[in-house]
């Protein structure tokens, strides 16, 4: 598996995919409900937001050139905790057809590599409680439950 960074000209497959993401997500909490009905007048400009930003970088996952998925890495630091230096996985999508083939194994461990190489302590990620799946993906991939997050809508 080859994560390969996003660039300007990969707007189209990324908000193709986190579209499919975030459509998803609705069906476990209210507050995931998208209300644009073209999600490109959000999503790109959003998108081209994080590739420009400092902290969070877009990789489209890649097999056998083709491209099966992609994933959002954000760096972080936590000053005052001994293990301070971390990387999130804000997004992790593998395309429909592409799932239960080994490929969300192989970019969590290819972002494990990276991780270590820039000197992080440790990754985070998050996923809707109600998503069973996810949380067993996780789990399989050796991530372990730290802490709970709640929510209010206002």
């Amino acid at each position: 598996m080859k994560l390969v960074e996003a660039t300007a000209d990969d707007l189209d497959a990324l908000v193709d995919r986190w579209h499919s993401l975030a459509k998803s997500m609705e069906a476990y909490d209210e507050l995931n409900r998208l209300v644009r009905t073209d999600v490109y007048d959000v999503a790109e400009d959003g998108f081209q937001k994080l590739l420009d930003a400092e902290n969070t970088t877009a990789y489209l996952a890649v097999r056998e050139n083709e491209t099966v998925g992609y994933v959002l890495l954000r760096e972080g630091h936590h000053p005052s905790r001994q293990c301070s230096e971390f990387l999130r996985i804000v997004d992790l999508f593998i395309d429909d057809d592409q799932r239960s083939r080994g490929h969300g194994t192989a970019v969590v461990e290819r972002v494990k590599e990276m991780a270590r190489n820039s000197g992080c302590d440790f990754l985070k990620v998050s996923c809707e409680w109600q998503n069973e799946d996810a949380r067993r993906f996780y789990r399989e991939t050796d991530f372990r439950p730290k802490q709970i997050e709640y929510v209010q809508s206002l």
